[in-house]
């Protein structure tokens, strides 16, 4: 009998946050690639994935250097040979600061992150979606463009969603499928540094997003 190939979601940025959640939201439907930098988060997803009764494949790199990413794609082909589902959670989010005072550093990590590693990403795992039956990938909207103080990640972040609608726009007639899904806002790390005198009784948990997203995008 010919065994069935699992159903692949490639994650990048699963450690805490969205990407987390949605690991734990795919894990009964499929094998999760979880990509991020810090391992320690990275096992703890593994544990939310394996009690959701999944299993995932941990990927401890950094999105921004090219090998690691490169190595990644042609391990995931050698092993499955496809990726049903990339959902890209990844982000680099500089502290907020007037545009005049951006630290050169950040400012450089943050197109590092959000726009170049995106693009190299995209021209990465567009093989391995094209050789899914209907491979679909995923960019989740932030639109800070133009807020006070949200230069480096509200111009970065609005230049990724550039190249996910251009790729979306690309692939419409022939794939892979490409989705821009506009969260709701949820009681992450990162809003906490953007908000840090919110109350968090009023977010949404990211678990809940996540499983909503997922359904309104028909993914599960």
């Amino acid at each position: 009998m010919t065994q069935t190939a699992p159903r692949i979601a490639l994650i990048t940025g699963a450690s805490r946050g969205l990407g987390a959640a949605l690991a734990e939201a795919l894990a009964p439907t499929h094998h999760i690639v979880a990509v991020a930098r810090t391992t320690g988060a990275l096992e703890e997803v593994d544990d939310r994935v394996k009690a959701a009764g999944g299993s995932a494949t941990l990927a401890p790199m950094d999105i921004t250097v090219p090998e690691a990413m490169a190595t990644l794609c042609r391990g995931i082909h050698d092993r499955w040979g496809h990726v049903d589902l990339w959902a890209h959670t990844a982000i680099h989010a500089a502290p907020l600061s007037p545009l005049a005072h951006i630290d050169a550093k950040d400012w450089a990590k943050s197109l590092d992150v959000n726009v170049t590693a995106a693009q190299r990403l995209i021209a990465y795992v567009e093989p391995l979606l094209r050789a899914a039956e209907a491979g679909r990938a995923v960019f989740f909207d932030d639109p800070r463009a133009g807020q006070k103080f949200f230069g480096a990640y509200g111009a970065t972040k609005a230049a990724q969603m550039a190249l996910a609608r251009s790729w979306q726009a690309e692939g419409a007639s022939i794939g892979p499928r490409v989705d821009v899904l506009s969260p709701a806002p949820m009681a992450t790390a990162l809003r906490a540094r953007f908000f840090p005198g919110e109350d968090r009784a009023t977010l949404t948990p990211p678990l809940d997003e996540a499983r909503r997203l997922l359904t309104e995008a028909g993914l599960v």
